[in-house]
C-alpha cells in the first residue's frame, strides 16, 4: 500500500474514532497529495518519496508556526500545531538522535576529508543527501559547524 492509500485509509479510521485532530491533519495531507498529483507534468501519480517530502515540508511548517505562536504568547495555537505535527510524524522515518547524527556526520567528514570550517559546503552537500528524511537541515548544519570548529 503506497502512502497516498495509507493516508486515505487512516482518514476513514480517524472518522470512525472521531479523532478531530488526526482527521483534519490527514485531510490536509491528502489535499496536498492531490494537488501534487494534478500538478502539470505529474502524470496523475505521486511516488512515496515525493509524498514523504511533502509530509516533511508540512511538518516543518507546523513546527515553525508553533514557534511563532509561542513567541507571541499563544500557547493554545502552538499546541494545536504540534498535535498535527505528531500525526504527520507517524508517516515519517524515525529521526536520528543527537548521538546518531554526530556519528553519521563524523563518518561523512572523514569520507570527504574535511578539516576546517572552510569545508562545510562539501560536508553539507553530502550530509543533506545521505541524511535526507532522518535529520533536519538545521540540526545537520549546527552539528557540522560544531564538529568543524
Amino acid at each position: 500500500m503506497d502512502l497516498f492509500d495509507r493516508v486515505s485509509e487512516d482518514i476513514k479510521t480517524a472518522m470512525k474514532a472521531k479523532d478531530k485532530v488526526a482527521l483534519e491533519t490527514l485531510r490536509n495531507i491528502k489535499k496536498v497529495f492531490l494537488e501534487a498529483k494534478t500538478a502539470p507534468g505529474a502524470n496523475d501519480s505521486l511516488s512515496d518519496e515525493a509524498a514523504l517530502k511533502l509530509i516533511q515540508k508540512l511538518a516543518k511548517q507546523g513546527k515553525d508556526a508553533a514557534d511563532i505562536y509561542v513567541q507571541q504568547g499563544r500557547q493554545d495555537l502552538a499546541d494545536e500545531e504540534l498535535a498535527q505535527v505528531r500525526v504527520m510524524e507517524n508517516y515519517l522515518p524515525k529521526q536520528l538522535s543527537a548521538d546518531e547524527l554526530e556519528k553519521a556526520l563524523k563518518e561523512i567528514i572523514a569520507e570527504v576529508g574535511a578539516t576546517s570550517a572552510k569545508d562545510m559546503g562539501k560536508v553539507m552537500g553530502v550530509a543533506t543527501k545521505k541524511l535526507a528524511g532522518v535529520a533536519e537541515g538545521r540540526a545537520i548544519s549546527a552539528k557540522v559547524k560544531e564538529l568543524l570548529a
